[in-house]
């Protein structure tokens, strides 16, 4: 081959890699979308078993996906204690045991199916006011983190 012709080569090989970097998904991170909420309507989505997570002064928070996920991961951390240290002590830190069910919903502290805490019996902390938390969440090489806070629960009679 010629030099032309081996510089067309080389000229067509980053085209194609270009193309592929910014016009494909095949290198960008498989991501989680989440959403939450706060309200203490959701009666199929509270927390169940005597979850030591259901704190009086707030609401509780669920976390929606727009798809059924079976996730292999979920950790909730303190968003100020994360940036400091990424190693610091998740609040609820679940893995899966063996097969997790798929969710499209869950609420903070809730047993899941197919999942257990990372520290056998650990139980999930309270969430606090005023506090800005990180969730976690992974399913296999999917991963997503979302932050919220926990809401006040209104008075008594509103």
């Amino acid at each position: 081959m010629t030099k032309k012709q081996w510089l067309l080569v080389g000229v067509l090989l980053v085209l194609a890699a270009v193309y592929a970097a910014c016009f494909t998904t095949w290198f960008k991170p498989k991501a989680i979308f989440i959403h939450h909420t706060s309200r203490s309507n959701r009666p199929n989505l509270r927390p169940r078993g005597g979850v030591a997570a259901a704190n009086v002064e707030t609401e509780p928070v669920t976390f929606g996906f727009d798809d059924p996920v079976k996730f292999t991961e979920i950790k909730v951390v303190p968003l100020n204690e994360w940036l400091a240290n990424h190693h610091a002590l998740p609040l609820w830190h679940l893995v899966s045991d063996s097969n997790s069910v798929p969710l499209t919903a869950f609420v903070y502290g809730q047993g899941i199916r197919g999942m257990k805490p990372l520290v056998p019996g650990a139980r999930p902390r309270p969430l606090e006011l005023n506090t800005t938390y990180r969730l976690f969440v992974q399913a296999g090489s999917f991963k997503g983190e979302h932050d919220f806070q926990a809401i006040p629960k209104p008075a008594a009679g509103q």
